[in-house]
Parts: structure tokens; sequence; C-alpha cells
């Protein structure tokens, strides 16, 4: 007799947890938002005017983490999310693959502002944008101790690399493939 409540309480444990994971559990787009939250409050706490420089852009893509790999032949994705006036609109993979001398592994993440209307609507419309072909982004060069929002770049897109982990030579955004996705 008590085998049978033993187990039976067991299996109604069993059941309550199964079925209740779900709810407790991030879906992937909770988890992409997370992120990038995460990447913009550091973005905007490490470096000057990125608040104000941001809230002036068109739109901006946020990538908390884009993981680069490579051996000769290499590879690089990350998952984000577009926002236009600091609402999620849209969630992007970028991708890119390359050939040639390397080695080594980093992860690092990226904000790519548009400074312009057309820039925003033009990668907005597109299905599968390129970095190169499509449009032109321009990687930004600051210091620390510039104040961001002060810059003026020639470029409507321009892209902030940050955070940097691990260990590999070089960052290029031509031939990066921007995709949408449904997480």
């Amino acid at each position: 007799m008590k085998l049978l409540k033993l187990s039976s309480a067991l299996l109604a444990m069993v059941l309550v947890f199964t079925f209740s994971t779900p709810l407790f559990a991030d879906t992937a787009a909770q988890k992409i938002e997370k992120r990038s939250n995460a990447a913009v409050a550091k973005f905007i706490k490490e470096f000057k005017g990125a608040e104000q420089f941001i809230n002036n852009a068109s739109g901006y893509l946020v990538f908390p983490k884009i993981t680069k790999a490579g051996l000769m032949v290499g590879g690089s994705y990350g998952e984000g999310v577009l926002r236009v006036n600091g609402q999620t609109q849209h969630y992007y993979s970028v991708t890119s693959a390359s050939l040639g001398f390397q080695w080594g592994a980093q992860q690092h993440a990226m904000i790519i502002a548009f400074l312009s209307e057309t820039s925003l609507k033009n990668f907005i419309a597109s299905n599968g944008w390129e970095a190169g072909v499509d449009g032109t982004i321009t990687i930004a060069d600051w210091g620390k101790s510039k104040d961001l929002s002060s810059i003026s770049y020639e470029k409507p897109i321009v892209a902030f690399i940050f955070g940097e982990k691990g260990l590999m030579g070089g960052i290029s955004l031509e031939g990066n493939k921007f995709q949408r996705i449904v997480p």
C-alpha cells in the first residue's frame, strides 16, 4: 500500500515537472532579448555618449555574442535583434566563412547602427543582406575617451565591436551575411 502511494506521488511529481518546465524555461527569443539587453547596457556603460548615439540612430542591430573560429577555414555565427526606437522589430543571424591563413577562436559583441532611414529601410527590405555587396559598413575606430555622440561618420552604417574574448587575428565585416530568423 505504501509503495502504491509512493509511486503515485512520484508519478504526479514527474508529470508536474515534465509539463511545467517549458513554462519556466526561456524561449530562444527571450534568451536573445536578455543577451542583447546586457550587450547594450555594457556598450552604454563603457563608452561615453553611446546611449545618445544609439538613441539618435534610425535603428540598430545588436549581436551580443558572435563566435568566430578558424584553422585555415574559418567561420562565424551569432544571433541578435534589430531595434527601432528601442523596440525589437526582428531577429537576425550573422554568418561568415573565410579561407586563408587563420588560426584561433574569438567571441565578441557587435552593434550596427543605421544612421539614415534609407539604410535602415534597405536593410529591412532585403532578404539576406550581405556586407560589402548590399551595403558598406564602417567599423568604428574610437577610443573610450571619445564621446560617441559627437563623432560624425561618412557612411550611413557604422559597426561597433566590443567585449572581445579569445585570440584571433583581424575583424572584417566584408562578406558577413545577415538573415532574418524566427527563434
